[in-house]
Parts: structure tokens; C-alpha cells; sequence
């Protein structure tokens, strides 16, 4: 921790430099007070023991969803964990090898209680004694600030073991973490069934980042009737997003599902005309007037082709082409994948290729076809999601700016590179 003020502190959580972290309404609202379990008691009380079945129902009548990208609704996979067999595991995912993203970094900085109040609540409601906790190895404050807390809790009656990954984007997937806990190489294999039936050992695993077990805490702490009041009636609470994260400005904030995204950008100190990158590398492009009509919500963001994803917002600057950002971080996902399978090997490279020729206004029509093919080519072949993530940012490039991939085929174009970072 390298400061702190009121009503928001600065955590080294960014891979840039430092992130500013806003009070909040909720998940934030400590940010400023100490980091200590004495203090954290005196805004949250101690969580009280649930069964499994109360706290399937309990997440179910807010439609929690998991804050880590998929959005899978919490109660669907904390009841799949709890019937697929009686030797649990639960792990609590704090990797975010995505760029951009310190959302569940800065919460383990400020207020790490919270997640941890909510993975303690979810093993013993699974009969289950140790918690996995998974942070970055890249981000070296994060380490001994998890320990300082864990060491604290030694009246929980809950063991922790923690992990570092190795670093890289894909290291934080699920199976590459839990290929990590296992002892193994800290990268994605394939698997057929969900964690939550065959996870960690062969053993359903509750698998959930930071954010979805503080989410947890504060829904078990306030009741569903308090927690609604914030969202809205289809989309309940509130989530963190991680404002330009990548590049100098960074913020983690904690905002009402439904709100503007416009407002959250000027809130942030962006301007709200912006072309923003939703989602992190794994996301969709969304050109201003897409902006100015959206809102913080999976529906609303959906009918763009948009979703949260990891709760990454990426503003670029107002002459910052699209094309050639793209073409940059495709470049970097396809030097970040596992090499493990044909589409990571092959298609990613060649698909960074076609990107990097088009941003350079070689090739013509036959560069974007050539792109269109490789798309179709890697899409649902992978091992992981990350060519299919990959995918998606390329596709939404080709139909957010129809306009300036053409004029990048036709060789020309007016703008430069802008502010998105590696």
C-alpha cells in the first residue's frame, strides 16, 4: 500500500503503474479505513454459518452472477458443487492475467476481509476446510498484503493455502489455476466438464474471483431486500470496473449495474464521447454513439455485441485508430497463449499476421476475407476460451468500424495509434 486519502486509496494493482481506488457504496466503502480485521469487524460483522441449500436460495433471489467474466449465475454452480459429490474444494481465484483489470487485486488491497469473509461462508456452508487462494505473481504487493490478512483469521476455523502464478494472460483461467494448486505448469488444459464437477483432483471445486465471494459477504451481511436497492430489477448490486487499467489514470470503481457507461467514464475523469474497448483484450469495440447509449448491464451491453467481462474499460484517445490498435493486441494474445493446441500455435499467429497487414494497409479486400476466414478457422477449437476471446475483439473491430477497416484495405487511413498499452 502506497497511500491512502479520503474517499479512495492508491494500490500498486495496476501492471502500468498505480490504480486509484474509489470509496463505494459497498464492496469500497472501507477503502480508506484500516486493513485490519478489527476494523473490517467494525463495518462488517462476523458472517454467520449457512447451509448450502440457504445459501443457493439466498443467491438465487438476487440472480447473483459471478463477477469474473462468464457472469454464470453463483447458485446454479454453488448447488452443481454441492451435489456432484461430498469432497469439495473452493477456490478463490484472484489471478486476472487480463490486462487492464485490477478490480480483485485492489480489493485484496484494501478491503481483503471481504472476499475472504465470503469464501469462508461458502466452504463451510460445503464442508470444505481449505480455502485455495490464487493471486498474481506479477503483482508483488498483493502476496504478503493476502498473507497479512489470512494470518489474522486464525479463529475461522478455515485453513488457506495461497498460490502465485507465473505471470501471462492465460495463467489466470480456471484449469490453469488449478493446474497451479496441483503443482503442475500454471497453464490451461482441456476439460470436458465444469469445475464445479470435476475440478481441483477430480473434486468439485467452487471456483470464484474476489469480487463474486465480497459480493457474497455483503449479500449474506445486508439481506436480498438491502441488496436490491442498488442495480436494477432485472440486474441487481452493484460490480467493480477497472477504468484504464492498462495506461496512466487507472481506476477501479465501484458502480450500480445500470448505470450510464458514459457517466462512469466522466466520473473517472474520461471523456464520456469516448471509443471504448469493453471488456479487456477478450472484449468488443464500442464507437461513441454505442457509448452514449449504453449502460453498465449484461442485457443492455449484450444488444452490442458487449459484455462486462472481467469489468474492463478501455477509453482511447479521440484520433487512436481502432484498426491498428487491434492489430497490437492481437499481436500480444497470440504471444500469450498456451501454444498447447493447433488454434493458439497456428491460427492466432496468423490471424496477428492478417491484423498487422491490414493496420499497415497491405493486402486489400483479400486481407479482411483472409481475416474473416482465420476467424471462423480458430473460433470454438481451442482448448480455452482464449482463441475464442481473441475472436471476439477481431469481429468486433470488423463490425464497429466498417468504415475504417475498409479505408485501412483500401490502404489509407487518418488516424494514429492510440493509448491501449501492453
Amino acid at each position: 500500500m502506497s497511500g491512502s486519502g479520503a474517499g479512495y486509496a492508491i494500490v500498486p494493482g495496476g501492471y502500468n503503474g498505480d490504480v486509484a481506488v474509489l470509496r463505494g457504496p459497498r464492496l469500497l466503502s472501507g477503502v480508506s479505513d484500516p486493513r485490519n480485521l478489527a476494523a473490517h469487524r467494525q463495518r462488517w460483522s462476523q458472517p454467520k454459518a449457512i447451509s448450502a441449500d440457504d445459501l443457493v436460495t439466498l443467491t438465487e433471489r438476487v440472480d447473483l452472477r459471478g463477477r469474473g467474466g462468464a457472469a454464470f449465475p453463483f447458485s446454479r454452480k454453488l448447488s452443481t458443487t454441492q451435489s456432484s459429490g461430498r469432497k469439495r474444494a473452493v477456490v478463490l481465484n484472484a489471478s486476472e492475467g487480463e490486462p487492464g483489470s485490477a478490480k480483485d487485486s485492489a480489493l485484496l488491497l484494501t478491503v481483503p476481509h471481504l472476499a475472504l469473509d465470503g469464501a469462508v461462508m461458502v466452504a463451510r456452508s460445503l464442508g470444505v476446510d481449505v480455502v485455495h487462494v490464487v493471486v498474481p505473481g506479477e503483482r508483488a504487493a498483493l502476496r504478503p498484503a493476502i498473507d497479512a490478512a489470512i494470518a489474522e483469521r486464525a479463529d475461522d476455523g478455515i485453513g488457506f493455502s495461497v498460490y502465485e502464478t507465473s505471470g501471462g494472460f492465460v495463467g489466470g483461467q480456471a484449469r490453469a489455476a488449478l493446474e497451479l494448486i496441483s503443482g503442475r505448469e500454471n497453464l490451461p488444459v482441456t476439460a470436458w466438464t465444469p469445475e464445479a464437477m470435476n475440478g481441483l483432483r477430480g473434486r468439485p471445486t467452487l471456483l470464484s474471483n474476489a469480487e463474486t465471494y465480497a459480493q457474497v459477504a455483503v449479500l449474506a451481511s445486508i439481506g436480498p431486500a438491502q441488496y436490491a436497492r442498488a442495480g436494477t430489477p432485472e440486474e441487481a448490486g452493484t460490480t467493480l470496473l477497472t477504468v484504464a487499467g492498462d495506461g496512466p489514470g487507472a481506476v477501479v470503481v465501484e458502480v450500480p449495474l445500470g448505470i450510464r457507461l458514459a457517466e462512469v467514464l466522466d466520473h473517472c475523469g474520461h471523456d464520456p464521447n469516448s471509443t471504448v474497448l469493453m471488456g479487456g483484450y477478450h472484449g468488443a469495440w464500442l464507437p461513441p454513439d454505442e457509448v452514449a447509449a449504453r449502460r453498465v448491464s449484461r442485457a443492455d451491453l449484450a444488444a452490442a455485441g458487449a459484455s462486462l467481462g472481467a469489468g474492463v474499460v478501455l477509453p482511447v484517445e479521440p484520433n487512436a485508430c481502432p484498426v491498428e490498435l487491434t492489430a497490437a493486441i492481437v499481436a500480444y494474445l497470440a504471444g500469450q497463449s498456451a501454444r498447447r493446441c493447433g488454434p493458439c500455435r497456428n491460427g492466432l499467429p496468423a490471424l496477428a499476421d492478417a491484423c498487422a497487414a491490414l493496420a499497415a494497409g497491405d493486402g486489400g479486400r483479400a486481407t479482411v476475407t483472409r481475416i474473416e476466414e482465420l476467424c471462423g478457422l480458430v473460433k470454438g477449437r481451442g482448448a480455452c476460451a482464449h482463441p475464442d476471446g481473441t475472436v471476439r475483439l477481431v469481429r468486433s473491430l470488423l463490425s464497429a468500424f466498417g468504415d475504417e477497416v475498409a479505408a485501412h484495405g483500401r490502404g489509407g487511413c487518418q488516424l494514429r495509434i492510440g493509448s491501449v498499452t501492453r
